[in-house]
This record gives structure tokens, C-alpha cells and sequence, in this order.
């Protein structure tokens, strides 16, 4: 099959890799009809995170058809239309049972191959999905596919951030980062009722999205964002900052800007060795600070109808569409934020 594979440090590539096959009588295999590009995916492409198979199919985000299943399937067979969490759980462990799919016990990353363990990504025409039956949502009906395979993961992520921030009625929430989540994490926010929104991004087009969810936006890049935004926000501050940039500065400003006894939730990767402010930065202003990976599978069903409903909205999230075979020219465009670049999907 053809598929993007990882081949070192900001080199990917097209090419042709063997197709996966049922292994364990819990597997499915889907032949892909979208998949996506991901910030996270960024990290091994930049040699942030090391470890990553030379070789290994990239890409956790899919949408697709179920084409073979192995015995113990019993929720799909083939011709079913599913879409993914980024990674795979069981629904049995304490983890899964807590509402924390993502660290489930038997779980693992798509797109993640290390020392030829792990599991193939999804760039690719077929991928194997292990613990199929609690693993895979069936795609909703009536919902753009684009929009649904967004239900993988950029979508429970923003909320996911909303909800960890407590957001509710009446609400001040400022958002760092304007990339898909963050945008995610706007209109949950949103969603959630707050009643200021202020979100904080570098790229003109990603601001204009922001500003088209209800948020004011703010240009990163210029000087006093921060004392502009306290002075926004004076006197009672920030309720919560919600951190999707995934840098020393912003972890900072989050810091910087969230009120006494507010809320910081960091749902970006960050791959320093040590936190970017003291610990007395959040002693001092009795701060909540959470982060972690988003349990993705734990909140999809809950968010199918929302999809439903603001489907405009989330379509927004894409700009572009591309064939699997423009791969390599792909990432380099995320990569730049090049050409309006929000999302780029690969069609099928």
C-alpha cells in the first residue's frame, strides 16, 4: 500500500510499505478514506521526540471503511464506516473505566513504532486497529467526513481543555495557541458559556478564525500582549488560560496572566526537560494547573451530536485537502504555517 513514513529528522516519505494484516482476534483493518496531519506529528518530524522507527507509517487521525475483522470483532464488520481516537483501549481496565482511555493498560499511539514495537500510522491506504470493538465510533451519520474525522482527536482535545479549565457561565478564558485544538478549544469554551474569549496566535489567518468563534484575538508576535491583556481583563483577571502552543513563553504568559485561584490547563506537548516558570509561580497565585493527554475515545460519543449541530463551525478547522501523494509538500506546509495552513487533510 502507499503510505507516509518517517525517515529521519524533517524527512518523510511517499512510498510503498507492506499492507497490514489481522495479528490478535481483536484487530480490524480499515482502508483509510481521510487522515490528517498533526501538530504532535511535528514533534518527531523536528527530532523533539527521538525513538521514532525509521520507516514507520505516520499519522493518528483516520477516518475510514472497515474492510476485515478479525474473530472476536462483534460491533463491526466490514463495510462499516468508523472513525478513530488517536489511540487504541480496551474498555475494561481502570484507566478506561475512569474516563482515561488514552492511558489505557493495553492501549497504544497510532503512528508510533519504536525499536519494532508499537503501531503503524494512519497516512496510509489500510491501517490495523488493534481492540477494535472499543476502539472504533461508528462515523455519525449526515456529518461531512472531513468534520467526523475531526472527532478523532482535535475536537475532544479542545474540549477536553474546556472542561479540565472548568469553564462555565460568565467565564474569562484566554487561549494560547490558534492551531487546530486551540481553535477546538475555543469554540468549547464557547460551547461551555463563557462570556470573554480572547485567544493569542502569531498567524493572521488563525486569528481570524478565532475571531469568527467569538474570541478577540491577539498577535503573539507583537510586544505587551500580555500587559494588554491584563488590562482587558482588569480587575478581576483571568478565569483560565487554556496553553495549545506548547513553548517555554507561553507556558509562562499562562502563568503571567491567569488570575489568583484561576485555572491553567496545558493540553500542548512540551518536550523541555524542566517546567518554564517555579514552582512559585503557581504557589503564589494559588493556581490549578493540569495537563495530559486528552482521553480522546472517552469523550467521543459524547460529542457526536454537537458535530451534528455546528458543523460550519468545525469545517472551519480544514483548509486544506490534499491527496496522500502530496504527503511530503504537506508537512512542509504545516510546518511553515504557510498559505493559511490550519489543517491539512489527505483525501483518500
Amino acid at each position: 500500500m502507499r503510505a507516509i513514513t518517517f525517515q529521519g529528522e524533517r524527512q518523510v516519505a511517499f512510498e510503498i510499505v507492506p499492507d497490514p494484516t489481522i495479528l490478535e482476534p481483536r484487530d480490524a483493518i480499515v482502508r483509510v478514506e481521510r487522515s490528517a496531519v498533526c501538530g504532535s506529528d511535528l514533534h518527531a518530524y523536528h527530532g523533539r521526540e527521538v525513538g521514532l522507527d525509521p520507516g514507520t507509517v505516520m499519522g493518528h487521525e483516520f477516518l475510514g471503511t472497515v474492510v476485515e475483522r478479525g474473530p472476536s470483532v462483534r460491533r463491526f464488520t466490514a463495510g462499516d464506516r468508523v472513525v478513530s481516537p488517536f489511540s487504541t483501549a480496551c474498555g475494561e481496565c481502570d484507566p478506561c473505566m475512569r474516563g482515561l482511555s488514552a492511558r489505557c493498560v493495553a492501549g497504544g499511539l497510532f503512528g508510533w513504532v519504536s525499536n519494532r514495537r508499537g503501531l503503524q500510522g494512519a497516512q496510509a491506504e489500510y491501517v490495523r486497529v488493534p481492540l477494535a470493538d472499543t476502539t472504533l465510533v461508528a462515523a455519525p451519520e449526515n456529518v461531512d467526513l472531513d468534520v467526523a474525522l475531526l472527532l478523532g482527536d482535535v475536537l475532544p482535545t479542545g474540549f477536553y481543555a474546556a472542561r479540565r479549565a472548568e469553564v462555565g457561565e460568565g467565564a474569562t478564558v484566554v487561549v494560547l495557541g490558534c492551531g487546530p485544538v486551540g481553535l477546538a478549544a475555543v469554540l468549547a469554551a464557547r460551547a461551555a458559556g463563557a462570556e470573554t474569549l480572547f485567544a493569542v496566535d502569531g498567524v493572521p489567518e488563525r486569528r481570524a478564525v478565532a475571531a469568527g468563534f467569538g474570541a478577540t484575538p491577539f498577535d503573539s508576535n507583537t510586544d505587551g500582549v500580555a500587559k494588554r491583556l491584563r488590562d482587558e481583563t482588569a480587575p478581576q483577571g483571568v478565569d483560565a488560560v487554556i496553553e495549545a502552543a506548547g513553548t517555554p513563553a507561553a507556558s509562562r504568559l499562562a502563568l503571567e496572566l491567569v488570575r489568583p485561584g484561576g485555572t491553567v490547563v496545558v493540553v500542548a506537548v512540551h518536550n523541555e526537560e524542566n517546567f518554564a516558570f517555579p514552582p512559585s509561580a503557581v504557589y503564589d497565585k494559588n493556581v490549578t494547573y493540569r495537563s495530559g493527554r486528552c482521553p480522546a475515545r472517552s469523550l467521543m460519543p459524547g460529542l457526536v451530536d454537537w458535530v451534528r449541530s455546528h458543523q460550519s463551525d468545525a469545517a472551519r478547522l480544514v483548509t486544506h485537502r490534499w491527496p496522500l501523494a502530496s504527503g511530503v509538500a504537506a508537512y512542509e506546509l504545516f510546518d511553515s504555517r504557510g498559505d493559511g495552513c490550519i489543517k491539512v487533510v489527505f483525501h483518500l
